[in-house]
């Protein structure tokens, strides 16, 4: 992951390493640590002092884990793994669990989708409530509050999700998010939830990451809404920030700024293609269907309305603030996107 600050980090709650006398280390449970979010947050958590130890629940062990790690096998989509993961964090006293076993772009699964990410999180959710763990922190998504022409420019925490609930991938996490929220009145117990802006970086690869690595980009012809991102690694500050603060309640993760889309094709060197948007729908439909297209029809309302969210909440409640602008997050998936195009053309036989 790149490690490039453009600028001074702003102060972070979360920044020292200092253990004070007697206070003991936190035991950090991580779902989906094998996940691109996953993993980078195992190596992260694995150099802080006040982490004792973390329990990686994937069915792969993180390539990041070190000597604080122990890693389980575990497949949220099965019906064993509420009794298993039980087990685990009562074995581990476990003191937080955070919970990234959600898919970071579509898939034609809808089914094996569907039983990870919205049953999976009830198997856990009583997982955590007979381990008696103290806190869980919650991946969401901006994305999920739809794209609609009513939006206000900046959406606060208190905006309905409206994602479009006949795509599974915006239902699943919707359903999910409610679980989560349901658990927090029940048990009374910390429950964050953080929505994080699209993920845009030198590394990450996701349906965006991919959207923009064509050469040709299709836009909706008459449409240029304003987009949002924010870089990978503010993405993974802000879980560590949330796993070691008690702050409950949902917050926007977002980077700063946002840019027409019209502007991101331009920054990212691509060509944009305007469709018409009464051809759109069936085009986007044929492409997904035949699995050339990174997204199913329901993501083409992102590419008329403006989806962006409002970042205030999580900066004066949970002290965030990204390191990285929208702008700058493009900028660096762009430098690393050029590179790899470059060794692309380099490999490809003549």
């Amino acid at each position: 992951m790149s490690t490039r600050k453009s600028r001074p980090q702003k102060t972070d709650p979360s920044s020292s390493r200092l253990v004070r006398p007697g206070r003991a280390r936190k035991t950090v449970a991580i779902t989906g640590a094998a996940s691109f979010l996953g993993r980078n947050l195992v190596g992260l958590l694995e150099e802080d002092d006040r982490i004792g130890r973390i329990v990686a629940i994937d069915l792969a062990s993180p390539s990041t884990a070190g000597q604080k790690t122990r890693a389980y096998e575990v497949d949220l989509a099965q019906p064993t793994a509420e009794e298993r993961t039980s087990e685990i964090l009562l074995a581990e006293r476990t003191d937080c669990v955070v919970h990234l076993a959600f898919l970071g772009s579509p898939t034609h699964a809808r089914a094996w989708a569907h039983e990870l990410e919205s049953v999976g999180t009830m198997r856990l959710l009583n997982a955590a409530r007979q381990a008696s763990v103290r806190k869980l922190v919650f991946w969401s998504q901006t994305l999920l509050y739809g794209a609609q022409p009513t939006n206000a420019n900046f959406l606060s925490e208190r905006q309905p999700l409206r994602a479009p609930m006949g795509e599974s991938f915006f239902a699943d996490k919707i359903e999910a998010e409610a679980e989560a929220n349901r658990f927090a009145q029940r048990t009374g117990n910390i429950v964050t939830v953080l929505r994080t802006a699209p993920v845009l970086g030198p590394t990450v690869k996701n349906y965006l990451s991919k959207y923009l690595a064509r050469r040709f980009v299709p836009t909706m012809m008459g449409f240029d809404p304003l987009w949002q991102f924010l870089h990978e690694a503010d993405a993974i500050a802000a879980f560590k920030l949330a796993i070691l603060n008690d702050v409950a309640g949902t917050f926007n993760i977002v980077g700063d700024g946002v840019l027409p889309l019209s502007t991101v094709i331009k920054l990212a060197g691509r060509v944009a293609v305007p469709v018409p948007h009464l051809l759109f729908p069936a085009l986007a439909s044929a492409l997904w269907m035949a699995q050339l297209s990174e997204a199913p029809p329901a993501f083409l309302d992102y590419l008329r309305y403006v989806c962006v969210a409002d970042g205030e909440k999580a900066a004066s409640e949970m002290g965030f603030r990204a390191a990285y602008t929208t702008r700058e997050a493009l900028i660096d998936y762009t430098s690393a996107q050029r590179l790899r195009d470059v060794r692309l053309l380099h490999e490809t036989p003549a």
